[in-house]
């Protein structure tokens, strides 16, 4: 009997995911642990691997937002029929409209003049195909352009004119390639270009409310700031050497702070803790979220278990999880479960900024710019270079003096870090 391939809860709280694209073909042999669909949450962009063997008899829903649970697809034995079910997106069906709408309104509603969108890139995700009058493209005779859902969303995002994109898909449907393969001709993107003056709306994307939703979040809980400047002069030396030492990693300023920050966790286990109704959560490892600037919005993967690995250890980790950030193809595991977060916007010149807490977690670490400057020692005036670092945290679960005794620490390591290392 074929198996139902049904979408998976993925992380708490997920009630809902949009199906990029298949991996695999109608009637392609599938083994167990293959990488069957690509599945865009309100988090990431992950590969969902077969649960079964065997035949991928039907593909029950080719794209779009999904409700977990719901069935997508068929695997079984060559040859075996299965129930007749419609397709989710069908661009001929007079009720496909209806369809989309019906998959994707257990995750938000939608109104005629903001479709709702789902996606963890600039170029994944869907929009709820809406009925004649929504303001999708029209072809020239009046009918309306085949093109499918990601198709649709893509080029909504980047301005694309879909009337002007070659479909390539049955029955000429405009695919999400045809518009990536189009936004390259630059023709075409100066004809699709908005007109001056004309303002531009971007609907959220789910990475996008997830984000407004756990700042606002965190805007409600009481937190205090702490700030110190760190001297980075021994710091740098061994950032400098540890970078002729490991000449296959790029090793920065941001890796050595993790392993610092991971040994003073150790000696201030009461700030490796997260806040809740009836106990403080303690942990054993110090896990430390790295927040990264992708396309798709702030994103904070994890460096498991900092305090045991070598700094070398930490920028190999740390590269993967920021490329793959940035490339939209991190996993659930990868942003979930951090003890402690480190925002460094040192590179883009800031001096000095307050950091958001990361919830559930209760500090955060807001490290800024190293920049020279005159500081009386010893009777004497000296040039040193100084990061100025401020610690946020959630009042709640950190008193201040234990956040200071913390702060301290990190400042003692960078200027000694032979005491961290």
């Amino acid at each position: 009997m074929a198996t139902e391939v049904k979408l998976p809860r993925l992380g708490q709280g997920m009630e809902s995911g949009t199906i990029v694209k298949w991996l695999k073909s109608e009637g392609e042999q599938v083994q167990k642990g293959d990488a069957l669909y690509e599945l865009d949450t309100d988090k990431v962009t992950q590969e969902v691997e077969a649960e079964a063997s065997g035949v991928l008899l039907k593909i029950a829903i080719p794209e779009g937002e999904v409700e977990v649970g719901k069935t997508i697809g068929f695997i079984g034995d060559k040859g075996e029929q299965i129930a007749e079910s419609p397709r989710a997106d069908s661009p001929d069906d007079s009720t496909s409209s209806d369809s989309a709408r019906s998959i994707a309104s257990a995750a938000e509603p939608t109104t005629s003049d903001a479709p709702a969108a789902a996606t963890n890139g600039s170029s994944r995700g869907r929009v709820v195909d809406a009925g004649p009058d929504d303001g999708a493209p029209q072809q020239a005779g009046g009918g309306r352009i085949k093109a499918s859902p990601l198709a649709r969303r893509i080029a909504r995002e980047r301005g694309i004119d879909l009337s002007q994109v070659r479909g390539t898909g049955p029955d000429g449907r405009v695919v999400a390639e045809d518009v990536e393969r189009a936004e390259a001709q630059p023709a075409l993107a100066a004809q699709a270009a908005a007109p001056a003056g004309e303002v531009e709306s971007r609907p959220l994307s789910n990475t996008r409310k997830t984000i407004a939703r756990r700042l606002t979040q965190a805007w409600t809980v009481p937190a205090f700031q702490l700030t110190v400047d760190a001297d980075m002069t021994r710091a740098n030396q061994v950032v400098a050497r540890q970078r002729e030492l490991n000449p296959d990693v790029r090793i920065t300023v941001t890796d050595l702070l993790t392993k610092v920050c991971a040994q003073a966790l150790m000696r201030h286990r009461d700030v490796n803790v997260q806040y809740t109704e009836d106990a403080l959560l303690v942990f054993p490892n110090a896990d430390i979220g790295i927040a990264v600037a992708a396309p798709q919005g702030l994103v904070v993967p994890v460096v498991r278990a900092a305090e045991q690995r070598s700094v070398a250890q930490i920028a190999a980790v740390r590269a993967d999880l920021v490329s793959r950030a940035r490339d939209g193809k991190l996993r659930s595991e990868d942003i979930e479960g951090g003890t402690f977060t480190i925002s460094n916007l040192g590179m883009y010149e800031v001096d000095q900024f307050i950091a958001v807490l990361n919830p559930p977690q209760a500090s955060i670490l807001a490290v800024g710019a190293t920049r020279d400057q005159v500081v009386p020692l010893d009777g004497e005036l000296h040039v040193l270079p100084l990061m100025t670092l401020t610690l946020t945290c959630d009042h709640r679960a950190v008193d201040g003096a234990t956040g200071a005794d913390f702060l301290r620490t990190v400042k003692a390591f960078l200027e000694l870090p032979g005491l961290a290392l």
